[in-house]
């Protein structure tokens, strides 16, 4: 049997059941009321965890140094203690601490955080190339060295009055493209799907204005600028569906400008993109994803 009659096979099975459940688990998601960085599946977003967890610790040992300093000051110089203040207006050591240990604080942070800052911005040799462009309010992607091309836009129809809203309808298109209620405002018709383990770098630009493409579970964002082709990067460690955003205010639907991204085995993201440039477009990667 050929790729194309067995993905026909397939894509045919997934008509006859449109309410299939998605086969990749959800990783890269917000929840509600959570305050923590979502899992870290690059290299690059366990640097910039680990890095903000350091700096978190120096802040709340600084700010807990200050806040006992101004108690002590508070209880031991007020008017009740020290009823005759002193008439000194300088103290050499205390001023050239005080200068000297934010340097070296700064020093320190600087030290941890260039390194990782460098790291993402020195795009390494690609195993898959993808161009991703901003418009108003959707994403277009190009798989660079193929004819595959498509755009990827928020699931479900705006209302007369130009809002979105969670309508039957909407969830109906959730759950056909094998999403739940929970992915309202974060699934896309089309998902960018790359192999687990393998380089991918993204060129990234605006057609219109400025837009940001972000994966905070990848630990990467970079503004769409248009005129400019801006490049990032990201290697991902477990195969999973994560989720994105805009996250440049470019219009009145900018939080409707949604980002899905697939995380698949190499032999999967073969027979996807096969399949797909075989169609002339996007197919749906769950054609080829085994249980």
């Amino acid at each position: 049997m050929n790729l194309k009659t067995m993905m026909t096979g397939l894509a045919g099975g997934l008509v006859a059941a449109p309410a299939l459940a998605q086969e990749l688990p959800v990783v890269g998601r917000p929840h509600q009321g959570g305050v923590g960085f979502q899992p870290a599946v690059t290299e690059l977003a366990r640097d910039l965890q680990w890095l903000d967890g350091m700096i978190n610790v120096i802040i709340i040992a600084i700010c807990l140094f200050v806040i006992g300093l101004l108690a002590y000051v508070f209880v031991r110089y007020n008017r009740k203690a020290n009823k005759v203040p002193a008439t000194f207006t300088h103290n050499s050591p205390i001023e050239v601490a005080w200068t000297i240990v934010p340097i070296v604080v700064l020093i320190f942070i600087g030290a941890f955080s260039l390194p990782v800052l460098f790291k993402q911005q020195e795009i390494p040799e690609a195993d898959i190339t993808i161009k991703a462009t901003g418009y108003q309010w959707y994403w277009g992607y190009e798989y660079v060295g193929t004819d595959l091309a498509y755009d990827g836009n928020m699931i479900g129809s705006a209302a007369t009055d130009g809002t979105y809203r969670k309508t039957p309808e909407a969830i109906a298109q959730l759950e056909e493209a094998g999403y739940s209620e929970d992915e309202w405002l974060l699934a896309t018709d089309t998902a960018i799907v790359v192999p687990v383990g393998k380089t991918i770098v993204m060129q990234i630009t605006g057609a219109d204005v400025i837009h940001a493409w972000t994966i905070p579970a990848f630990g990467v964002k970079q503004d769409a600028v248009p005129g400019r082709l801006a490049e990032l990067w990201f290697k991902p460690e477990r195969e999973g569906v994560y989720f994105g955003q805009c996250s440049e205010l470019c219009g009145i639907y900018h939080a409707y400008m949604p980002i899905t991204v697939k995380v698949v085995s190499q032999e999967a993201y073969d027979a996807w993109l096969a399949a797909s440039v075989d169609e002339g477009g996007y197919t749906d990667v769950r054609a080829v994803l085994t249980n």
